[in-house]
């Protein structure tokens, strides 16, 4: 390690401790129906906002917690994995899961490990240094993290506890929880969608963007990439660069989508007090900002369209596709498209029962369909099937009494976006997504501990000060 990095772990642990006031501990330790010490809350995913939500909750005295993640340590969300652009797309300069302690940003592990005439000439931060940072952040907090555990059930528990049926490397546990919350990134409540007319192909010619792709199998073959986002135009590129003889990226607007809504919303105001706002307006809102879909940046569209066997076709929804002797064929209504691989850049669609985690209560789970009816011109039924959730990101119940336990689980991933705009996969509104979440969480165990804290009250007589005998009032006033 550096000495400038080695300097500024000792600048954080004196700059967390200036700051540490409250510092008691609030909470009473809690015992799991196996005798076992339950935990605070169980935070499933150890990416950038398991990391940021962790933070969150020691900050406020909450210590007694855990997070889990089936990646192998430095694996987390996706940035090793799937992210298959050269950079973030966010301005160096965001701050995020440091929650704004400015010895913890991502500027001043840069500083300390590059120098500071690196960060001056820095244009967007390597997804690959962004990785680095957050296993360091996590390490420098020094949170507790499991690697290589992964969540399979959750369920009801006595004495107001949550279990958590986790696999690991060697067998299956159960955690208690009086709390869990779902960090879990992109597909938390669903999965990649694949368009319909695709799903007949043969098995091994369609993938996902998501899904771990051999790019050097590409070599010498036809590419079809459906979708115009930034991670359509990822995939398509890193295509290019394995050598693909072709690649087609299909549009299915008249014409792509250059403009990024995620750039205007962030602002304090919008990130912080969207979701006070009445569901009319949320979802106005929201349906506006994920109908235009998020928008790339110039070098994400230049990296393809320097090759000059990239074609983009807007206007070409897929109508059908099928196998042939020679590959595929995809029918659009601007002609046929012919392919040896496709990769799918559409999406994630809402899909509780096929979450196994959620098996005990997705039927349960309700969503904006189930609690606002938009006026019939600002419809949408895949934003509909995003979950409704509470003001402290708890699942809320479609049918009231059926599963009560659900208002302990809280989900801050991506399909929390039509409840509070960016917050659980967005590192531009985590300094004020995170602060709120954590706010949730403490309410809700203060709440459940109120009638401990009133007799803790009532019992109190430590006194501040001692009186002693001479000082007190003869009877007498001279």
């Amino acid at each position: 390690m550096s000495d400038a990095l080695t300097e500024l772990e000792g600048g954080i642990r004196a700059d967390l401790a200036r700051i540490a006031h409250p510092g008691a501990a609030w909470l009473e330790p809690k015992t799991g129906p196996d005798g076992k010490p339950a935990l605070d809350v169980l935070i499933v995913g150890a990416g950038q906002s398991g990391v940021a939500t962790g933070f969150g909750l020691m900050r406020s005295r909450v210590s007694n917690i855990l997070l889990l993640d089936k990646a192998a340590e430095g694996m987390e969300g996706p940035w090793l994995t799937y992210a298959r652009m050269p950079t973030l797309r966010s301005p160096k300069d965001y701050t995020g899961p440091d929650l704004d302690i400015p010895s913890l940003t991502y500027q001043s592990w840069h500083e300390a490990r590059f120098g500071k005439e690196s960060w001056q000439g820095l244009g967007l931060i390597e997804r690959e240094h962004w990785a680095d940072y957050l296993l360091w952040l996590r390490r420098t907090i020094a949170l507790p993290v499991r690697n290589g555990c992964e969540l399979l059930k959750i369920a009801p528990a006595a004495d107001g506890l949550l279990a958590a049926l986790v696999t690991r490397a060697d067998g299956v546990e159960t955690l208690h929880a009086r709390k869990i919350v779902l960090a879990t990134g992109q597909e938390g409540m669903g999965g990649w969608m694949i368009p319909e007319p695709l799903r007949d192909l043969p098995a091994g010619s369609v993938a996902t963007v998501a899904d771990e792709i051999d790019f050097e199998n590409l070599r010498g073959k036809r590419v079809a990439v459906i979708g115009a986002g930034a991670s359509a135009f990822d995939n398509a590129a890193t295509a290019l660069e394995a050598g693909a003889a072709e690649v087609h990226l299909l549009c299915r607007r008249a014409q792509i989508q250059v403009i990024q809504p995620y750039r205007w919303l962030t602002f304090r105001g919008f990130l912080r007090h969207l979701s006070d706002l009445d569901d009319a307006w949320r979802w106005r809102f929201m349906r506006t900002i994920l109908e235009m879909r998020e928008g790339f940046p110039q070098a994400t569209y230049d990296r393809c369209a320097r090759h000059a066997n990239f074609t983009l076709h807007e206007g070409a929804p897929i109508e059908a596709a099928c196998a042939t002797g020679k590959g595929i064929e995809l029918h659009t209504p601007r002609g046929t498209i012919a392919a040896d691989f496709v990769i799918c850049g559409t999406g994630i669609d809402m899909n509780f029962a096929g979450r196994g985690e959620l098996s005990n209560f997705a039927g349960n789970i309700a969503t904006w369909t189930d609690r606002y009816l938009p006026p019939s011109n600002e419809r949408n039924a895949r934003l509909g099937r995003f979950p409704y959730l509470a003001d402290d990101y708890a699942f809320t119940e479609r049918v009231p009494g059926k599963t009560p336990w659900i208002s302990d689980v809280h989900l801050f991933a991506i399909a929390s976006t039509m409840s509070f705009g960016p917050s659980g996969s967005s590192i531009n509104a985590m300094t004020t997504a995170v602060p709120k979440l954590v706010h949730g969480l403490t309410r809700g165990l203060f709440r459940a501990d109120v009638a401990r804290h009133w007799a803790s009250l009532s019992a109190y007589d430590v006194p501040q000060a001692v009186v002693t005998r001479q000082a007190r009032s003869s009877g007498e006033l001279r």
